[in-house]
């Protein structure tokens, strides 16, 4: 994997990740394949979308149809089609948020599936071993995902223990000589700066590939988010991309990137879409609400996705009030295209250095409401 800055406004960075299936340009969004799909979206309606890096889930995927399968099946790519990149999570947000079904140790996470109660552990190694049967581009160690709140001790107990994985996690990655996977290292530390900078300097031991931020999604309020982000990301290296894992919202995001961020992901595009919360330059739009039944407008006349482009507001509306699944898919396919685009915003805007008036000009829209569309 390589990776590239090309242009900067401030703190924040536009560039390319290149890996050995395809060229991203940074910053960028990851649309959540969470078992080998975007729910409800075709690869095809992806790449039109432009979408180029995507995430798969390595706790749902291990556990159906197994990485074994994909494995004899020539790998996530072959299995599922997608001609761009992979990224695969480590699976431990998942096992972790079992929380009564999992048992944690100095070796790792045993835990019983949600499916049919089966017994099942991962550690280290084990993790590894999945992703490389899985055969993601970019792949993530095993961390312990502390809750929030968390106390400080709790956290540091969890910040080294997650240290110790990581480093287990590249050991055992060098066994596999043949593998040109990028192992991305992980930086926690809850909202305590201290514990950060310190998990940032042993993670830095192993000459990571890329930095993830973990455990900054996870219910802290976003001035302690805002908060970690602004006080760590100076100490992050400059060449390596900086992925803050599950965030979040537009505003989030837009947020983030102006801090030194590159990479995000999120299920909310396509989570809310099957809710029937659309996302437009002027905020939320519960389209499901009784004020759209006969509204003939497009969602935003000015959007170029799919759904804008053919349908009405009011049918958009009956399609997800009655359950039909075109309602699930031109919702899923607007908030996509919205996020993605967005994300070639962002990246315009620092090209040309005025990233700082893209950002005022975004939120002073974001916040008008939607009626602001008419």
């Amino acid at each position: 994997m390589k990776f590239d800055i090309k242009a900067r406004s401030g703190l924040a960075r536009a560039g390319t990740l290149t890996t050995s299936h395809s060229t991203i340009s940074t910053p960028v969004f990851m649309p959540v394949g969470t078992r080998g799909t975007v729910k409800t979206v075709s690869r095809e309606e992806l790449e039109a979308l432009g979408a180029g890096l995507i995430l798969g889930n390595t706790y749902h995927l291990y556990l159906r149809p197994g990485h074994e399968v994909i494995e004899r099946l020539g790998g996530l790519h072959s299995f599922t089609g997608w001609r761009g990149s992979y990224l695969t999570d480590s699976g431990g947000y998942q096992v972790f948020s079992l929380k009564t079904l999992n048992n944690v140790d100095d070796g790792g996470v045993s835990f019983q599936s949600h499916i049919d109660g089966s017994r099942h552990r991962f550690t280290p190694q084990s993790v590894i071993d999945i992703e490389v049967a899985l055969g993601a581009d970019i792949i993530m160690p095993l961390d312990v995902c502390t809750p929030y709140p968390t106390e400080e001790k709790k956290s540091f107990s969890d910040m080294q223990r997650t240290v110790k994985w990581v480093e287990e996690s590249y050991e055992h990655l060098r066994t596999k000589p043949d593998n040109n996977q990028a192992l991305f290292s992980i930086v926690q530390g809850s909202i305590y700066v201290d514990q950060r900078l310190a998990c940032l300097e042993q993670m830095m031991k192993l000459s990571p590939p890329g930095l993830s931020i973990g455990g900054l999604s996870v219910g802290e309020p976003k001035e302690d988010r805002a908060r970690v982000l602004a006080e760590t990301l100076p100490h992050f290296p400059e060449h390596l991309p900086r992925y803050l894992m599950g965030v979040g919202t537009p505003e989030d995001i837009v947020e983030a990137v102006e801090l030194g961020v590159d990479m995000f992901d999120c299920v909310m595009p396509t989570r809310n879409a099957r809710n029937g919360t659309l996302f437009t330059r002027f905020g939320k739009m519960i389209i499901k609400s009784a004020r759209y039944i006969e509204d003939s407008k497009p969602i935003d006349s000015e959007c170029a996705c799919p759904a804008c482009r053919g349908y009405t507001r009011a049918y958009i509306r009956h399609l997800l009030s009655v359950g039909e699944i075109l309602g699930l898919r031109l919702a899923s396919l607007h908030n996509l295209y919205f996020y993605l685009n967005m994300m070639q915003q962002i990246r315009e805007a620092i090209a040309q250095d005025n990233y700082a008036a893209f950002k005022s000009r975004f939120m002073s829209d974001i916040s008008q409401g939607v009626e602001a569309l008419g």
